[in-house]
């Protein structure tokens, strides 16, 4: 008989004695019902740098673009499919029970009536959102976005369906030519003429909140959409890009309070594999019941995104066991320590980032800062787009690292940050993640431990820079 499923998730997640047709088998199923961007090269990673099996001496900050699956991670999956394959009529229930531990987890049980979608990508969540908004075909639905540099690749393209979409999104910058900030109350008032025009023009404005952007950004600011939502009523729906999924229960739960529907995946913060997301939908929605609610809430879940949530939620669950103080307490000494260490090397330049300010009463760990890009000078000045985009690769392959780089550094992938000098630059990203959290909650040692790790990642960015 199969191990029930309360017993897997109840166990403890460990390495057990190897299981290598198993191991394959689950490490190819990873890699299946996303899109391109999932399938293994020939050199056995995805077109983030990501294998889908575990590398123990792989220093991995790169959460804000993709991980690579922890052992716990890849053990959770691996032991969801054996009993999978051992009764494959288990399937439905798996789907069900994760369902229900990711909105008990993410906090949006805190919200009954909740509904949620589970989809492959933060893009396909954004399409889902998007069908949300037509509901009923009353009014063209425009979607209102920050600019792309600092969402999802793919995000616009999911915001203009044919089907479902007047025009392509309206965007707004959040940060200056030169890469530094605008004015927060500029941005603001950007997202607030466009939504107001979009309404004037007959049309139903998708209001997409990012928090937080690929730079660590959250804009427009809670209180500007909810001035919004007072204004334009029916007309204006709103999704928060949540996709990073940097969010403490509580916000995600005063998010759909307000009606929102709130992205999320398990593939960033999380440190889950990529391709794994879902969206949350308010309760108002999922009471309407709207045409798509068959469609969507029930649709199939296939097993390659079964098993990389499963090995998301063992992150996840390692997370919700660590007390909120201490995890801000580890934040407030990791980013202090990696903030100082860009800030004293010349060969380093941090990207300007915002105070994180929701406006929800007292803030919760997530008001501190996660995610941390940083330009590199090298011998000849500043590193362009396309050099730090090999400067990336590099660090991820471990090519001419020290051996306490391990096998290489995983770094979130480059961000275009503006011209300097006539030349378009981009960041690297330095990112706390909740794996790093759960493990630095052990003790004293761990937590220095993982600034110790996070200083030799800055090394080897100096080092490869430099020889």
């Amino acid at each position: 008989m199969p191990p029930a499923l309360d017993a897997i998730d109840a166990a403890p997640v460990q390495p057990r004695q190897r299981r290598p047709e198993l191991e394959a088998a689950t490490a190819q199923a990873l890699t299946e019902g996303g899109d391109d961007r999932i399938l293994l090269t020939s050199e056995g990673r995805n077109r983030y740098g990501c294998a889908p099996r575990p590398d123990a001496r792989l220093i991995d900050f790169g959460s804000s673009t993709a991980s690579v699956v922890s052992a716990a991670g890849f053990e959770a999956a691996l032991d969801l499919h054996r009993a999978l394959l051992e009764a494959p009529a288990l399937r439905a229930q798996a789907v069900r029970r994760l369902r229900c531990e990711l909105l008990a987890l993410s906090g949006a049980a805190a919200v009954p009536g909740t509904g949620l979608c589970l989809a492959a990508s933060g893009t396909e969540v954004h399409r889902l959102a998007l069908q949300v908004a037509a509901r009923g075909g009353a009014a063209p639905v425009q979607a209102l976005m920050v600019e792309t540099d600092e969402t999802g690749s793919a995000i616009g393209g999911a915001l203009s369906a044919a089907d479902c979409a007047v025009a392509a999104p309206l965007t707004v910058a959040l940060r200056q030519a030169d890469g530094t900030l605008r004015d927060a109350a500029a941005v603001d008032h950007d997202f607030s003429a466009h939504a107001e025009d979009i309404v004037a023009a007959g049309g139903r404005c998708l209001l997409v909140l990012t928090d937080l952007s690929k730079t660590g950004l959250l804009a427009p600011s809670p209180a500007c959409v909810e001035r919004l939502q007072s204004a334009l009523g029916e007309r204006l729906d709103v999704l928060v890009d949540a996709c990073q999924f940097r969010l403490a229960p509580v916000t995600v739960g005063a998010y759909l309070a307000r009606g929102w529907q709130v992205a999320i995946t398990g593939s960033k913060f999380v440190a889950g594999p990529a391709f794994c997301g879902a969206l949350l939908l308010p309760p108002r929605a999922v009471a309407a019941g709207l045409g798509f609610r068959a469609r969507v809430l029930e649709a199939p879940c296939s097993l390659g995104l079964l098993l990389r949530w499963q090995a998301a939620l063992a992150e996840l669950r390692r997370l919700r066991q660590v007390p909120p103080p201490r995890i801000a307490g580890f934040l407030r000494r990791w980013g202090e320590a990696v903030a100082q260490r860009i800030a004293d090397d010349p060969r380093l330049e941090a990207l300007p980032v915002a105070p994180l300010l929701r406006g929800a009463g007292d803030p919760a760990w997530d008001a501190l800062q996660t995610i941390f890009p940083f330009r590199v000078r090298g011998p000849q000045g500043w590193l362009g787009r396309e050099e730090m985009a090999r400067l990336h690769r590099w660090l991820q392959r471990g090519d001419g690292l020290a051996p306490a780089a391990g096998s290489g550094v995983n770094l979130g992938q480059p961000v275009p940050c503006g011209i300097r000098d006539g030349r378009p630059m981009s960041v690297l990203r330095l990112n706390a993640s909740a794996r790093w959290i759960a493990d630095a909650a052990l003790d004293e040692a761990a937590t220095a431990s993982a600034v110790a790790t996070a200083m030799t990642a800055l090394d080897a960015v100096v080092e490869l820079t430099w020889c």
